[in-house]
């Protein structure tokens, strides 16, 4: 085993830096639930595959686990996405 295993370094540092993010984001106040966001695709897949939250172009961050057909689109990540592509 490497010392950064031993040490508490490393992906140990990593995930307890994600534990917090996600906790603060559940005390966060707004309707970000309420609508899909903008994510990249193969950020959608990463997150799939690990867990991990993601960011969406608004900046909300989560683990996507739902079906965005059934929420309108975020109107911050739409205007965004809209400026991107001018």
């Amino acid at each position: 085993m490497s010392d950064t295993e031993h040490s508490g370094g490393g992906t140990d540092v990593l995930d307890r830096e994600l534990e917090e993010l996600l906790q603060q984001e559940q005390l966060e106040d707004g309707d970000h639930e309420r609508f899909s966001h903008y994510v990249q695709k193969d950020k959608i897949l990463k997150s799939a595959l690990s867990g991990k939250p993601v960011i969406a172009l608004c900046g909300k961050k989560w683990t996507p686990g739902r079906d965005p057909e059934k929420f309108p689109v975020c109107p911050t990540c739409k205007e965004i996405y809209e400026k991107m592509k001018q």
